[in-house]
């Protein structure tokens, strides 16, 4: 491979502003939604009462909002760092990828939550039994439904998600307002999950105009959004709902809420029916970003058939990026009872999640030091890196200390903790056995070779060759 051909897929150009094949059609305020929406998911609208019921506590609960949205702020300050110096679509892999060479690909796809609840909603609105055939078979529905708009009708899908994100941020307002007139590591991992997202739009970078400087204002506008807006739908909860209830609503304390606020017929149908195209919603902006992550790690040769799965054709969208999205979320939805997917997927998604995160928090205080000369936009308060790489050693740890009160059944307490770290050890023994150990075998080693697809997609092809 000559040199020209090596530096079309160089690590070291990550720091240089790179465009899409499909142009930066990405506007401020679509990029707000994009993030905002991501992070007002279901999160809102299901865990509230599981956290109070974890906790006991009312004001325990809605401290840990607040506390969440702190540690939010520092896990925000490093993304920020890191997104302004590495302007690059795929975030959190552009940035391990750059501070870590070796391994180079570590990839996680676990995101059908949403699903889940828009079925479970959906299901609750029309009074219809949420068997387990039924929640699986609306999921899937969804899913392949928002994988072809977004695969076959691109701009239609921008369109679709825009729209649902301001309805999202609507029933929200609604809601707060509505109640007030109306008259701790697990709990930690769900209020995460409920702000997980003020990075979203670092996935799509290079769809996204004057990149550096959204990036930063979106990113900060959407945490004091969701942060008052969280602060006061709680409130809104714990204001009409008894709390006994909100103890026992499992993931439907907002079907409840509408119900005593409205009513069986709008409170019981129509506003639950609000909060499932809320999930849509959430679904269509996670599959969005997904699907130009999986194309970035398909552009180098990480995935079967790159010319493939890493091109816009044929309807100038990432189609293979969402067919890879597509399988993993199926058979997160597919195989695991329903009613108890939800909180286990939380607790799944966010152990690995906080490995990511130590990692690019401990790899952010090495690259100052290692790479002074970098250029860096947005340089994130060292207190904060300090504070989010001692938060995530004591969430790793936490689920191997037993609960005071432990559970009479179901699985153990830290069932969620290994299978977390089961997924990024078969990450690890996956490159092993493909990079390293068969080409030892064999007699060859894997190089890559430059390539420009169909669309003119510039791509990684990874080839053996003999030693």
């Amino acid at each position: 491979m000559t040199a020209s051909e090596q530096s079309l897929r160089s690590i070291e150009d990550d720091v240089l502003p790179e465009t899409s094949t499909l142009g930066r059609t990405i506007s401020w305020s679509s990029a707000y939604i994009l993030v905002i929406s991501r992070v007002i998911g279901s999160g809102i609208f299901v865990t509230p009462g599981i956290i109070v019921k974890a906790v006991g506590s009312v004001g325990l609960s809605l401290s840990l909002w607040v506390l969440g949205a702190v540690i939010a702020a520092c896990g925000l300050a490093v993304a920020l760092e890191y997104g302004c110096m590495l302007p690059r679509s795929g975030g959190e892999k552009v940035y391990l990828e750059f501070t870590y060479r070796k391994p180079r690909y570590l990839a996680s796809t676990l995101m059908a939550v949403n699903c889940i609840v828009f079925a479970q909603y959906t299901l609750y609105a029309f009074d219809i039994e949420a068997t387990d055939f039924l929640r699986k078979s609306l999921a899937v529905g969804l899913l392949t439904a928002i994988t072809i708009v977004h695969g076959c009708f691109r701009k239609t899908g921008i369109a679709m998600q825009n729209i649902l994100g301001w309805v999202k941020i609507s029933l929200v307002v609604f809601m707060v307002f509505s109640g007030l007139w109306g008259t701790i590591s697990a709990a930690l991992f769900k209020v995460f999950y409920s702000y997980a997202g003020l990075n979203n739009v670092s996935n799509v970078l290079n769809e996204v105009r004057n990149p550096i400087r959204t990036l930063k204002s979106v990113s900060i506008t959407a945490l004091i959004t969701a942060c008052v807006l969280y602060s006061l739908v709680n409130i809104a909860y714990f204001i009409v709902i008894p709390l006994d209830e909100i103890k026992e609503s499992k993931e439907l304390i907002a079907a409840l809420f509408f119900e005593r606020l409205f009513g069986a017929t709008v409170g019981k149908v129509i506003l639950p029916l609000a909060v499932a195209l809320s999930g849509v919603g959430n679904v269509m902006f996670v599959t969005f970003a997904l699907a130009r992550l999986n194309q970035e790690i398909a552009r180098q040769g990480f995935l079967p058939w790159p010319e493939l799965l890493a091109s816009s054709r044929p309807f100038n969208a990432p189609l293979g990026g969402l067919i890879v999205h597509y399988i993993p979320s199926l058979l997160v939805i597919t195989l695991p009872p329903s009613g108890e997917v939800y909180s286990f997927i939380l607790e799944v998604e966010g152990y690995p999640g906080q490995i990511f995160a130590l990692a690019t928090s401990i790899g952010l205080l090495w690259l100052r030091r290692s790479r002074p000369e970098l250029q860096r936009p947005f340089r994130a308060w060292h207190s904060a890196i300090v504070l989010r790489i001692a938060l995530c050693i004591a969430l790793l740890a936490a689920p191997f200390f037993p609960p005071e009160h432990k559970r009479n059944a179901g699985i153990w307490y830290a069932t969620y903790a290994v299978v977390g770290t089961s997924v990024i050890a078969f990450g690890i023994v996956y490159w092993y056995v493909w990079l390293k150990l068969i080409p030892n075998l064999r007699g060859y080693r894997v190089e890559e070779k430059a390539t420009t697809v169909g669309d003119g997609t510039k791509t990684t092809q990874l080839v053996h060759v003999a030693i």
